[in-house]
């Protein structure tokens, strides 16, 4: 089995199991994962974060991101522009929501679109070394490699539930490694900037 075929499977192993866990299970998850990392992720006032609005059986980042907001974090989340490309913008208060492509939903293309510094990643699968399988179309590893290639290099914390790790994640050299994993049991570091 080739790695593509192999991160296929473990995609769809896992997002099942995710798809499993109960609506109110969810909702209880996603609690205890803004008590872990709401203050536990340090940043300065200011600091701009991506996190996204839950699509599917996600676990809802909308407790943590306010969170974030009022230690004084600038919040943005992911619109789809085309096939290959998402930008983050600007998730104002007052904003309304609009359809931003792959069933999700943020702020309108009027929104101010924003750099992140610390980027809050959805996923399907996880293993103990930081390593990620996205949901294969390859947004998320586009768009970090555009802000490293203009010298920014966000903190990148996965977004997933404990059923979502996998004993290994077959890397491939175009993958890119995450900083740290928030599950409803709480906040891992693969790197020390974090804490």
């Amino acid at each position: 089995m080739t790695a593509k075929e192999l991160k296929a499977q473990l995609r769809n192993e896992r997002l099942s199991a995710r798809d499993a866990i109960a609506p109110e299970e969810r909702i209880s998850k996603s609690l205890a994962m803004a008590d872990h990392a709401g203050e536990a992720v340090a940043f300065e006032p200011g600091t701009i974060i991506s996190g996204f609005l839950p699509i599917r059986s996600e676990a809802d980042l909308r407790p943590l991101m306010a969170r974030f907001a009022a230690r004084g974090a600038r919040l943005c989340v992911p619109a789809i522009l085309d096939k290959k490309t998402i930008v983050f913008r600007e998730l104002a208060e007052d904003a309304p929501l609009v359809a931003t492509g792959f069933g999700t939903v943020g702020p309108a293309e009027h929104a101010v679109i924003l750099d992140p510094e610390i980027m809050l990643v959805p996923l399907s699968a996880f293993d103990i070394r930081g390593h990620r399988i996205g949901y294969g179309a390859g947004y998320y590893d586009r768009a970090i490699s555009r802000l490293r290639e203009k010298g920014l290099h966000p903190k990148l914390i996965g977004i997933a539930f404990d059923c979502q790790e996998v004993a290994h994640v077959p890397d491939e050299p175009h993958d890119i490694s995450l900083d740290a994993i928030l599950t409803e049991s709480g906040l891992r570091f693969f790197a020390s900037w974090i804490g």
